[in-house]
């Protein structure tokens, strides 16, 4: 599981070092993909083969469906950390996210979500938690 924030920096040819505590648990090898809410999201290959396979259960007759697949599938690229822990990250999915120079890498249960400085800061605004646990204690999450 991933948990944590860490703040750091893509250089000028679009590399990004994976805080080490992150790569111990992504493995060699993983997926980075376009997120929701204008991140990109990383997942170790094992979860990101549990998701790609519900994503080849949606139904191929459902426009829904076939956007929402296409969206998480075309972006997708294999990832694999040099030496010193860094990642290049492919242009697209840069632009896509609005990443330059800053980001903020959070860990999420099964993904690590990584944000364009000015995006997460944002996005991490939590004057309306509290509406927001009501409306989790009706999915099934009370605290």
């Amino acid at each position: 599981m991933f948990k944590g924030e860490y703040s750091h920096t893509v250089d000028i040819k679009g590399r990004l070092i994976i805080p080490s505590k992150f790569r111990e648990s992504l493995g060699e090898e993983f997926v980075i993909t376009k997120g929701l809410d204008g991140c990109l999201c990383m997942y170790e290959n094992t979860e990101w083969q549990k998701f790609e396979e519900k994503l080849k259960g949606l139904p191929i007759t459902n426009k829904d469906a076939r956007k929402f697949t296409r969206f998480f599938l075309a972006g997708a690229a294999d990832m694999e950390a040099d030496k010193q822990g860094r990642i290049l990250i492919p242009n697209v999915l840069r632009e896509f996210a609005g990443i330059e120079k800053d980001v903020v890498l959070i860990g999420v249960s099964n993904r690590i979500e990584v944000w364009s400085k000015e995006r997460y800061e944002g996005a991490a605004e939590y004057d309306d938690v509290e509406e927001i646990a009501e409306h989790m204690s009706a999915l099934g999450l009370g605290i």
